[in-house]
This record gives structure tokens, sequence and C-alpha cells, in this order.
């Protein structure tokens, strides 16, 4: 029986390099000069920091422009507030998503059911979700229908068997 799984991963090598590389360019771009402003990468997430609102967006807009260079989704960047730190300086916590949550499974399985599609059916395994049909066809018009919906969320199709 034909199946694949629906998953939501990032490549933890493309997002450390996005963040060298707007560390990089941070240091030597003159609007950045002497503002101390910095991107680090923790374990889920990501930690901006500037001297001012302004300088935090314009680096926020440095890292994306990186990220998307390097194919990285901007869906996977769940944005903390932008809380004041120490001395008037801006910092904001940027969430790294990845893994499909539980609800987000069971939305993407209604969907499917609401689509119609004769013998496709879902299950939910943990992170991930497999979905397997009578028919490849079918299983195929199922992956199209999801890459254009949106569920907010960057999905990958993995383990397509026949």
């Amino acid at each position: 029986m034909p199946s694949f799984d629906v998953v939501s991963e990032l490549d933890r090598q493309e997002v450390r390099n996005a963040v060298d590389q707007a560390s990089r360019e941070i240091a030597n771009r003159f609007d950045f000069k002497n503002t101390d402003s910095s991107i680090e990468l923790g374990d889920n997430d990501l930690k901006l920091e500037s001297d001012t609102d302004i300088r935090l967006k314009a680096l926020v807009q440095v890292l994306e422009e990186k990220l998307v260079k390097r194919q990285i989704s901007l869906k996977a960047l769940d944005y903390g507030k932008v809380e004041e730190a120490s001395r008037g300086r801006a910092r904001q916590v940027v969430k790294l998503q990845e893994g499909i949550t539980t609800e987000k499974a069971k939305e993407i399985g209604k969907f499917l059911k609401d689509l119609g599609l004769k013998g496709v059916q879902h299950q939910i395994q943990g992170d991930q979700l497999r979905v397997t049909g009578k028919k490849r066809d079918d299983l195929q018009s199922a992956i199209a229908a999801i890459k254009e919906h949106d569920f907010e969320l960057p999905l990958q199709f993995t383990n397509f068997r026949d």
C-alpha cells in the first residue's frame, strides 16, 4: 500500500551557517558599528540583541535574508515579543519550530479527510504524520493539496513508498 510521511524538519547546519553569515555581515556593516548587535544560536532558539528596536528589526531582516538564501523556510521561525534589556537595549527570542505538534497533525488530518480522496488515511506518529492510500495518484493529489494550503509550518514529504 503506497504511503508517505509529512514532516517538519530544519537543517541545523544550514541554520548555523545562516547565523554565522548574518553575524559576519553585522560585524562589517556601517549601520551596525558600535551597536554591539548580536545573534546567538541556542538549541531550539535564536537570541537577537541590539541597542534599539529599529536596529533589532534590521538585524531580523539580515537574518531572514541569510536564511532564505540557504533555503530555510521563514515559517520555521516563531518570533517572541521584543523585550527591553539593560541600558535601554532591545532583545528578542526567536524559537525554531521543528516537528509537527499534535494539534497541527490533527488539522492536517482533518484537511485530508475533507479532500474526500478515496482510500486515503492518516496516522499521527510522534512529530510526523503518515499518510497511506490505495492509489499513488490519490497520494500525489494529497501532497499537492497540502502544499497549496498554508498550515504555518514548513512541511516536507519524505519516505514515499509504492
